[in-house]
């Protein structure tokens, strides 16, 4: 199969706003594809690389500038073997040898081709946010029920490899796919509750109410001595957390899957700078000063025992008889099964008394559905936020005159077209943030302007704001109210950020400070997350704090 055939499907891709229209162009190139040429085709139409990184760089590829070829040669098999060679380059020497496996493909290809060759090198083909219509793309090509590739998906935790099962082996081969102890799988999500009130009516009494902490996501899988850690986006972070795996190889038991929060507390038990929580997963060193506690509130497997399908009542009490121990019951997340009304408020103003995010409610009889962010797990937090993706940004003036200070923001468009802008804003950001913005963005530049930068989508925000409001001025009709950044999520990529029906869901809701404010516990915002007003968040943190939002890498 030529490369070109992989332009043409992504230019058909492009082209329509039908999801299933994009998820049959997709399958209609799998289905020509030969054996081989599945998992890298069905990669790049997700917006990756199956080897993972490849040491190439925005630096790198400005010095490439080549002659097109006349007319299209290049094969998928020939790209793949090119990419394969690049993730494998390494040691002294290997930017010279880099570059001339680099010349050798753009010489290669067209006009056409060399520009989404960029793309995919520097991982700006669509960030990824295409997984779920490919998903669909491979059920229709294998002609198998799209929940058993979903499923697999989750427990294999590999796009390509998912595929490859599929149209090799169907249904049969989709199925035997199950959890592996030391393959992590990908996690379950919660989504946003308007309110603990709407969220308890929603799901009802049988329900656990727990800590939502301002942490980084782990799992944790042991097998005998071996322990092994991923973060949320199943990067391997092992070894840079030694204090997190002795605290696991401590317990009592032989093989384990483990769903957790990690985050640095003080001395008084409080939680750290989220920044200082990122740092770790950053570090060469595991002596990077900042010690971490981990927090379970899941098993998904124990001791030969898959419980991914059990309830969660059913895996809560098998968390609670491996924590019974009093040397390990500091490890399980605070929280309170099937509580009344005002034993649940109790716990989020506990939560938030402690310097947390706020609550998660958990139906107890729903199992873990890996991978998806369902109604059977909500969030509760003081005010609205937003995770956006940076799409530019302006040059400031006055004292921000020389840094890069107004950001544009984008909402995720959910089938897979560009961020959507929503918005700008350039408060909530101190001179340290401020710094980093302007040492950082050129980095990610995919125009630069005598008025700012347009930014490639790669960088993730968390926004405040009071609320939405309907504008005709941006694409998707909807604007923010009284934005404020909070902080960078280096632990996010593009394809997690909020889509732009969240920021459209927030139409209806109430202004932050309305009426109804709550004179308990204070958010730091004005209104309690009991009331009305309530979506993703954090408090509005001051100058003073801002500093602990600048990224320190992926999580």
């Amino acid at each position: 199969m030529l490369f070109a055939d992989v332009l043409a499907a992504s230019a058909a891709v492009t082209a329509t706003r039908s999801r299933t229209a994009k998820a049959r162009a997709i399958a209609d190139l799998l289905q020509r594809a030969a054996p081989e040429e599945v998992e890298p085709v069905t990669a790049w139409l997700a917006g990756d690389v199956r080897q993972g990184p490849l040491g190439v760089g925005w630096r790198t590829l400005s010095r490439l500038a080549r002659p097109p070829a006349a007319a299209p040669s290049l094969t998928v098999s020939a790209v793949d073997e090119a990419l394969t060679v690049l993730a494998g380059t390494s040691g002294p020497g290997s930017t010279a040898r880099r570059e001339t496996a680099l010349h050798a493909l753009m010489d290669a290809a067209t006009a056409d081709e060399q520009p989404f060759l960029v793309r995919l090198l520097t991982g700006e083909l669509r960030q990824g946010a295409l997984e779920g219509v490919v998903l669909d793309a491979v059920a229709v090509a294998a002609d198998v029920p799209a929940a058993a590739v979903r499923r697999a998906f989750m427990m294999s935790g590999s796009l390509p490899e998912t595929a490859a099962t599929a149209l090799h082996g169907g249904v049969t081969a989709l199925d035997s796919v199950q959890l592996r102890v030391g393959r992590p799988v990908r996690p379950m999500l919660a989504s946003p509750g308007s309110s603990l009130d709407a969220a308890l009516a929603d799901l009802g009494r049988d329900v656990t109410v727990e800590f939502k902490l301002d942490g980084a996501r782990i799992q944790v899988h042991r097998d005998g001595d071996d322990v092994r850690v991923w973060t949320r986006t199943l990067r391997e972070i092992t070894d840079s957390v030694p204090e997190l795996v002795d605290r696991i190889r401590a317990l009592p038991c032989r093989t384990a899957v483990l769903d957790g929060e990690t985050l640095a507390v003080d001395d008084d038990g409080r939680p750290r700078a989220f920044q200082d929580t990122m740092s770790r997963f950053g570090s060469d060193s595991a002596d990077a000063g900042v010690l971490l506690s981990p927090f379970l509130f899941d098993v998904l497997h124990l001791d030969g025992r898959d419980l991914l399908d059990e309830p969660l009542s059913v895996r809560l009490d098998a968390l609670a008889g491996l924590l019974a121990d009093d040397a390990h019951a500091a490890l399980r997340m605070p929280g309170v099964r099937s509580p009344a009304p005002e034993e649940a408020a109790a716990v989020l103003d506990r939560a938030l008394a402690a310097g947390h995010e706020g609550v998660l409610v958990k139906a107890l009889d729903a199992p873990y559905a890996a991978g998806r962010r369902g109604k059977a797990w909500q969030k509760v937090k003081p005010v609205h936020t937003l995770d956006l993706v940076v799409i530019g940004a302006e040059w400031g003036y006055g004292r921000r005159t020389g840094r890069l200070s107004n950001i544009h923001l984008g909402a995720r468009d959910p089938d897979g077209g560009e961020p959507i802008m929503v918005g700008k804003t350039f408060k909530g950001m101190t001179d340290e943030l401020l710094e980093w913005q302007t040492r950082t963005f050129p980095q990610h530049a995919a125009e630069q302007h005598p008025w700012g930068v347009v930014l490639r989508p790669s960088l993730v925000v968390e926004i405040a704001l009071d609320s939405a409001q309907r504008s005709p001025r941006y694409p998707g009709g909807v604007a923010l109210r009284f934005a404020r950044v909070l902080r960078y999520r280096p632990d996010k990529t593009p394809a997690e950020a909020d889509t732009i029906d969240a920021v459209r869901a927030l139409l209806t809701g109430t202004r932050v400070g309305a009426p109804g404010a709550h004179s308990g516990a204070s958010n730091g915002a004005g209104v309690h997350p009991r009331g009305a007003a309530v979506h993703r968040s954090r408090d509005d943190a001051p100058p003073a704090q801002g500093a602990r939002h600048a990224p320190a890498g992926d999580a």
